[in-house]
């Protein structure tokens, strides 16, 4: 069971979220908060293995959950949400540790999918954030902070395969879709990933679109 706590202002937002959420047998929504303050009570006391957690709320925001999070030297995976004119708050919360992004408008599927990944240790990188970082990256940075080893250059060139695979991956998609889309079985993609990741010196898929887009291995088209 997939234990989540759902961070939101709106008390419509967060009562549909645990509605549709707890239409999959496998999650259950531990814990409801409206602001960062009940949200970190809320983690210390529930341990929930996702947070879906609004960047835009009264008092203390997402953005300063995050670092207070941080702080703390808490380690659960958190899933922000926002909208389309978030853009700048997408990369300060990749800075503040957010594993990944939602639009509020996403579907089911989509949020329940995301939800897993980062139960799984993933991160979800929703199409349209490359455009973004893109724009960072020729701007003189991302936001998005890296390690010492993931300034260096990869340790060696990708293949083609772990180029389409990276495309893919930039473009949001899960390892199963990525391995229907290639005719892959998925233990191969996970493979796949994991040389990516490590030829990158990158430790998520975020960072290591980040570094693709640094090194110029990835395009605004590849998404």
């Amino acid at each position: 069971m997939i234990r989540v706590c759902v961070v939101d202002d709106q008390t419509l937002v967060r009562k549909g979220l645990r509605g549709l959420l707890e239409l999959d047998e496998d999650l259950s929504v531990v814990a409801e908060a409206c602001d960062g303050d009940q949200a970190l009570d809320a983690i210390e006391t529930h341990h929930p293995d996702v947070v879906l957690l609004d960047l835009r709320m009264p008092g203390r925001d997402g953005i300063a959950t995050l670092q207070e999070l941080r702080a703390r030297g808490r380690t659960e995976p958190v899933l922000v949400l926002t909208t389309f004119d978030d853009d700048e708050l997408v990369l300060q919360a990749l800075r503040a540790g957010a594993r990944g992004y939602l639009l509020k408008d996403v579907t089911l599927e989509e949020l329940v999918g995301a939800v897993r990944t980062l139960a799984g240790g993933g991160t979800m990188v929703q199409p349209g954030i490359t455009d973004r970082l893109l724009r960072a990256v020729r701007a003189g940075g991302t936001g998005v902070p890296v390690e010492h080893s993931e300034t260096a250059a990869p340790l060696e060139p990708l293949t083609v395969r772990e180029l389409e695979v990276l495309r893919l991956m930039a473009s949001g998609w899960s390892n199963r879709e990525i391995a229907a889309a290639l005719h892959l079985a998925e233990g191969t993609v996970k493979n796949h990933v994991s040389n990516v990741l490590l030829k990158l010196r990158t430790r998520d898929r975020t960072r290591a679109v980040v570094r693709a887009l640094q090194l110029g291995l990835l395009h605004a088209e590849d998404r």
